[in-house]
């Protein structure tokens, strides 16, 4: 049955509204659902709280209430479990996140220590966790309990997971990103059957995640048994390569990765290079053993040529000002770009007291993002790529107004829907960075909260790029939680939006999504 055909059935099923477009019993049968599988995540750390000696209550009962509500609406909604369609599939998305950051929140309320104990701070971390975004409330990592520091860098993990999932199976019918892009970048008829269905591609997708965060693992705990970096222990090795393959950036350290060796922080930055790429080009290379499609890759490259300029220019700039000689001046520009650019939010050091122009160099790589088809947030780099050669091409037209020039990625013409998509992207994405910096710059004014204007606009880029740390207080060594509710509330929606790639969100408030 077509698509269209389906809708069609649904719209006279007489279990349906007769003016709203949207069945809601469907979503909440789907959000049911997979709120009753997501509840099995507090396995892994139980068997932590039990390796450890620690209270496993909080995670029982947090999965517990997740799963048993979850059953409770999906049975209560048996009847309309086949009757989700696009719109429908927007809406789960949403809510699923929304849900899934206060299941994320649960085990922070339970354990009942004092740093996130209050609801909107365990919310903006359990939503910072999902969306891989990494900015924290947390001051004293060391008085946190090994398995709620282990459980905020595996919501992370699970972020990375949904995060594919959304790039392939809701995106690309709005248009924004994921698999028209992906089928544009790898064209030809093998690429188009490896995206034919959803389920199998995320498979594939899937094990190529699971393959590399063991494969960083392994690498990140080989340091610690060779003697090389002591601090590296297997917790360690698998805590982040947990927050580094979905582009999450939490730590178990107060300084991030400034607390290990140069020979982790190099590790680190091949695997952020990694989730920074589209996953399919990943797999492709890495799996099918094609490098010549990643290199023919125009984003790629694009994603290559950006990393290695940025990261001459902050090497050059940190020398320069005497912040770092040598290889590990090398290693802080590089790191520190790379960990900006691909949205992960890692630091090497405190770069909140680099010099102004320095600081306003790494606030300008907040907006590039990683590559269409990763786990990173951002604009993306495919997205600069096409406005770029849609700027040449208006150029050229006003001085040949006759001149016919398509635009095209890879050798394939990119259509005109998928362009004003794009352009629509981006102005609202600025128009969300400034109203999330205006409101947060407001309440620090109001609040005598030490934010200061670049702070402000660093913050609400951060919430809204998904990219964690920002500058002054909120900086990498710093913490959130000096803001007031309403800047932290306003982080939570830019967080939201940002993962979801803000047009699905704006979607969901028009009155024809809703209307027939």
């Amino acid at each position: 049955m077509s698509p269209d055909a389906r809708n069609a059935r649904r719209r006279q099923s007489p279990r349906r509204s007769t003016w709203l477009a949207v069945d809601v019993a469907a979503v909440v049968n789907l959000v049911g659902t997979l709120g009753k599988y997501l509840g099995l995540a507090v396995l892994l750390p139980i068997a932590v709280a039990l390796w450890y000696g620690e209270s496993v209550w909080p995670f029982l009962v947090a999965g517990a209430l997740t799963s048993g509500l979850g059953l409770a609406l999906e049975r209560a909604t048996a009847n309309a479990a086949a009757r989700v369609g696009m719109r429908e599939g927007f809406l789960v998305v949403a809510v699923t996140w929304l849900l899934a950051a206060g299941f994320a929140s649960l085990p922070y309320l339970f354990a009942g220590g004092a740093q996130l104990s209050h609801p909107i701070d365990a919310y903006f971390e359990g939503m910072s966790g999902f969306t891989t975004t990494g900015a924290t409330v947390v001051t004293d990592f060391e008085a946190l309990p090994r398995s709620i520091a282990m459980w905020r860098q595996f919501t992370q993990w699970l972020g990375g997971m949904g995060i594919i999932v959304l790039a392939i199976a809701v995106l690309p019918r709005l248009r924004v990103g994921g698999r028209q892009l992906l089928e544009t970048e790898l064209p030809g008829p093998e690429i188009a059957g490896f995206s034919e269905r959803i389920r199998s591609t995320a498979r594939r997708l899937w094990v190529l995640y699971v393959g590399l965060t063991a494969l960083e693992t392994l690498a990140l705990a080989s340091l610690g048994w060779l003697g090389i970096d002591d601090r590296m222990t297997e917790y360690e090795a698998l805590a982040h390569a947990f927050t580094t393959m979905p582009s999450g950036g939490f730590s178990t350290q107060a300084t991030s990765i400034q607390a290990f060796s140069a020979a982790a922080q190099w590790i680190i930055v091949v695997f952020m290079l990694l989730a920074g790429a589209n996953f399919a080009l990943v797999y492709r290379g890495l799996v099918r053993l094609q490098p010549r499609i990643v290199v023919r890759d125009e984003e790629f490259r694009l994603y290559v040529a950006l990393l290695l300029v940025a990261s001459v220019t902050l090497t050059v700039q940190v020398w320069s000002y005497g912040f770092e000689e040598g290889e590990a001046a090398l290693r802080a520009g590089v790191f520190q770009t790379v960990s900006i650019v691909t949205t992960t939010g890692y630091a090497t050091a405190d770069f909140a007291t680099w010099s102004t122009l320095l600081l306003l160099s790494i606030f300008a790589l907040m907006f590039v993002g990683g590559s269409a088809g990763s786990t990173s947030g951002g604009i993306k780099v495919v997205r600069h790529l096409l406005v770029g050669r849609v700027l040449r091409r208006e150029l050229d037209q006003t001085v040949s107004p006759e001149l016919v020039m398509p635009i095209r990625l890879n050798g394939v013409a990119v259509d005109e829907r998928t362009l004003r998509a794009i352009a629509a992207f981006i102005l609202l994405y600025i128009g969300f960075w400034a109203v999330g910096a205006a409101a947060i710059a407001l309440e620090s004014a109001l609040g005598s909260v030490d934010v200061g204007t670049l702070d402000a606009l660093a913050i609400s880029a951060s919430a809204v790029g998904n990219v964690g740390p920002a500058f002054g207080i909120t900086g990498p060594m710093g913490s959130y939680e000096p803001l007031g509710d309403v800047s932290k509330v306003t982080m939570v929606a830019l967080m939201w939006a940002g993962r979801l790639e803000i047009i699905p969100v704006v979607v969901l408030l028009t009155r024809h999504y809703w209307r027939l």
